[in-house]
């Protein structure tokens, strides 16, 4: 029996997309970025209010951001536009140089990000421990439903009917119908009712006017002197280290929640080229956004690049084209599918009694101090940092704990042998030397290592001070059972690191 080969046409749908392929993930893709877009609209006015930038600029750098990273990132249907975090970083650069000075910070960002991702930085998010990073959903959650509550106070009384309605509909729709995504129909309906009705609430059109047409690329009016570079570098580098973090620390998000994995090397070098492609555009820089990340993955279930690319495209058309349509959307729509998506983003189970009964100390610890920092500072790099330090304090002291020392003498009383059990580190071998009898040990002490790893110069200079108190009162010490690095870090560093013997 012999099997045909596949026709050309056949072929090129086998190497197609997704979206492609399957018309449903098709129409998830394209309304997963219609919402998200709906959704960037007042976030990137809000952060250009924060930048001290007109609306423009922030809903330009949005555009440019999704489109650009859709096509050059690592983490598919991750959303990327301008952000808080960014915006924080870049204010006092337009506040005290002027725009020429801030865009030209963000294209410096990006160069950098490009040379930390080439330069393989991803590869520190390994040292990020899951602690830190439910503390980091957890404490994101938190930012996101604290954001929306200028939006409900001294407000009309029609907005909380209207968030009420908004939340409703996003909770009963899915159980009757996920064809289309909740939040659309909530953000519609809820702008029907507000137009027909000529009911009078906050709109996204109180928040800034949009622009009416598509950006422009440039150079950034700046003098290109050593001083310039002086002035904008320290920014650039805050800029491109908080935008890196976001970024990665959402990209490994979006791999949990899809059971999938990217390139957090090659999302490093997307940001940094999308930023750069911003900057040369008139834009604000920006990076990962997590809220419309979770829009856009766990609540309107988009997997692919198009949804990204869409975001930022529709958010383009819908400020350009159907601006006067976006200015009449209802603040209390947008506030309620942030208010669901906060819901949806914080981890529940981890401070459920149960959970919190059987996870250990240090562990809820090391989460509670990482939402205490990223609320208190409302920046997420610096909550991930201080966890992550947090982290490894906790770390080092449980596993300095595990180092025991026990002996043995011989028969003959000739020879003691000391049993050193554990990890030596500089948290464990501080105390190394107390462990032993120096006056009433015989003349031949043996140090057996065959259940311990040595793995610092403190831990060598441990046991160069055991020798040598040893030495001092006429007695020998013989040191054994080190495996092979430890034996091969010992033999280097061995007097090396107290000057002695």
């Amino acid at each position: 029996m012999s099997l045909s080969a596949p026709s050309p046409a056949a072929r090129l749908r086998g190497l197609a997309p997704d979206w492609l392929r399957d018309p449903k993930v098709w129409r998830t893709e394209v309304l997963a970025g219609l919402v998200v877009a709906l959704a960037l609209i007042p976030e990137a006015i809000s952060f250009s209010v924060i930048a001290g930038v007109d609306p423009a600029v922030g809903l330009f750098a949005s555009f440019t951001m999704a489109v650009t990273i859709a096509v050059v990132g690592g983490r598919r249907a991750m959303i990327s536009a301008a952000t808080g975090a960014v915006a924080l970083v870049i204010a006092p650069v337009n506040r005290e140089h002027g725009f020429g000075y801030l865009v030209a910070t963000v294209i410096l960002a990006g160069v950098l990000q490009i040379v930390m991702g080439a330069l393989g930085v991803a590869r520190l998010m390994r040292f990020v421990p899951r602690a830190v990073m439910v503390g980091f959903v957890n404490s994101l959650a938190v930012l996101i439903f604290l954001a929306q509550l200028p939006e409900l106070t001294h407000v009309p009384w029609p907005v909380y009917p209207l968030l009420a309605a908004g939340l409703a509909l996003m909770v009963l729709l899915p159980r009757i119908t996920r064809s289309v995504p909740a939040p659309l129909v909530s953000i519609a309906a809820l702008t029907a009712v507000t137009v027909a009705a000529g009911i009078a609430v906050p709109t996204v059109g109180d928040k800034g006017t949009l622009p009416s047409a598509l950006p422009a690329p440039g150079w950034p009016d700046v003098p290109f002197t050593p001083d310039t570079l002086a002035t904008i570098a320290p920014y650039a580098l805050a800029m491109a280290l908080v935008g890196l973090m976001e970024s990665l620390m959402t990209a490994r998000l979006v791999d949990e929640l899809t059971d999938t994995r990217s390139s957090k090397t090659r999302e490093s070098v997307g940001q940094g080229i999308a930023n750069i492609v911003t900057g040369f555009l008139g834009g604000m820089g920006g990076c990962a956004m997590i809220g419309q990340t979770m829009i856009n993955v766990k609540v309107s279930g988009a997997r692919t690049r198009l949804s990204t690319f869409l975001a930022g495209a529709f958010l383009m058309v819908l400020c350009v084209v159907f601006g006067p349509v976006v200015s009449d959307i209802p603040m209390a729509a947008l506030v309620a599918v942030m208010v669901m998506v906060s819901f949806a983003t914080f981890d529940w189970h981890s401070v459920a009694p149960r959970t919190l009964r059987r996870m250990p100390a240090g562990e809820i610890a090391v989460m509670a101090v990482t939402v205490v920092c990223v609320v208190a500072t409302h920046n997420l790099a610096v909550g991930v940092v201080i966890g992550s330090v947090t982290a490894m304090a906790v770390f080092a002291r449980r596993v300095a704990r595990l180092a025991r020392v026990t002996s043995v003498v011989d028969p003959d009383g000739s020879t003691v042998v000391y049993r050193v059990t554990g990890e030596l580190f500089f948290a464990s071998a501080n105390d190394l030397a107390a462990r032993f009898d120096y006056a009433g040990d015989p003349t031949r002490v043996v140090v057996d290592l065959s259940a311990a790893h040595v793995w610092d110069a403190s831990s060598v200079a441990a046991l160069d001070a055991v020798a040598d108190r040893y030495a001092r009162r006429g007695k020998h010490v013989e040191i054994t059972g080190l495996n092979e690095p430890s034996a091969a870090l010992h033999e280097r560093l061995s007097g090396a690191a107290t000057g002695g013997h």
